[in-house]
């Protein structure tokens, strides 16, 4: 384990999505309007969140961060998927591959653990509502967000910690349009399946525990929202499906990726791409378009951009 990458493997080769050339050049466009719908988008939450004093709550303040961190986890991978597309050869450098495991662990954790922080905003906002402005304060909100970005950094380098120290001494074809830890870890020139299993259990047990999390919370928010008037409810529970919604959308394909036999599940390529391509574009859409406030803040900043 301690030989490092002394088999002198410059290059992995990447496995995009199958299909003739022609389908290949139509993934090409295809795809580029969803990354830039995605970057639209979330730079678009973020921009009226930050100009929109009515929106310069503790909920809005998590929302654009998890917009922010959605750009970050669809660019990890997704700008090298689409000139993959253009090109017979499809390879990365086994630098480009290491940053590409450590930038999607860094922000897969990262979001992870945003969604529970935007989970407990929710909670104390609805079980405590006398409470939240003591609670949730700017350096509380400051602090739940920095701890998801060392979490995920900290989940990253725990990963990336041993890989980078296996040997590789000739299999360099990765089944995937990106460096994905399972994968990578097969190719190494050493029996793997301890760190492997150990690995892999790892990133589940993170995934399965933080969706546990808030599945309790958002139960007790149910729960205890019986008891609020109608008006409140309804509100509320808008607010609580696309919470839940995005909760499942981004812990679903994860959860399955990594607990399925890797290589082994025939959708596990769709899944990847479902996850850092269709989640990050759809937490937008969920979250602007079924939001009032954000609809209005959004023509209110169009109209002082024509103005001016």
């Amino acid at each position: 384990m301690n030989q490092g990458n002394t088999s002198g493997v410059t290059e992995f080769v990447l496995h995009s999505l199958s299909g003739p050339r022609e389908l290949q050049l139509f993934y090409f466009p295809f795809f580029t309007l969803f990354y830039l719908s995605i970057l639209l988008g979330n730079i678009l939450i973020v921009l009226t969140i930050i100009s929109e004093p009515v929106l310069h709550t503790p909920m809005y303040f998590l929302l654009s961060n998890l917009s922010f961190i959605d750009v970050c986890l669809s660019t990890f991978a997704t700008p090298k998927m689409i000139a993959d597309f253009l090109v017979e050869h499809k390879t990365i450098s086994f630098e480009g591959c290491m940053a590409q495991i450590f930038f999607q662990h860094v922000f897969g954790g990262g979001e992870m653990m945003l969604l529970v922080a935007m989970a407990y905003d929710r909670y104390v906002a609805i079980c405590q509502p006398l409470h939240y402005a003591a609670i949730m304060s700017s350096c509380k909100c400051t602090g739940l967000v920095l701890g998801s970005w060392v979490i995920g950094v900290l989940h990253s380098l725990s990963q990336l910690v041993f890989i980078v120290n296996l040997p590789f001494c000739g299999p360099n074809k990765v089944d995937s349009f990106f460096c994905d830890l399972p994968l990578v870890i097969k190719l190494a020139c050493t029996d793997t399946y301890l760190l492997h299993i150990l690995m892999v259990s790892y990133s589940i047990l993170m995934a399965l525990s933080s969706f546990m999390l808030l599945l309790i919370s958002y139960s007790v928010i149910l729960v205890t929202l019986r008891h609020h008037s109608s008006v409140g409810l309804a509100k509320a529970q808008a607010t609580l499906t696309a919470h839940v919604t995005v909760v499942i959308l981004f812990f679903g394909p994860s959860i399955v990726i990594y607990a399925w036999p890797s290589g082994n599940f025939p959708a596990d390529k769709a899944l990847s791409i479902f996850y850092t391509v269709f989640t990050p574009l759809l937490n937008p859409l969920i979250y602007a378009l079924r939001n009032k406030e954000v609809i209005t803040a959004m023509r209110k900043l169009r109209s002082q951009q024509i103005s001016s």
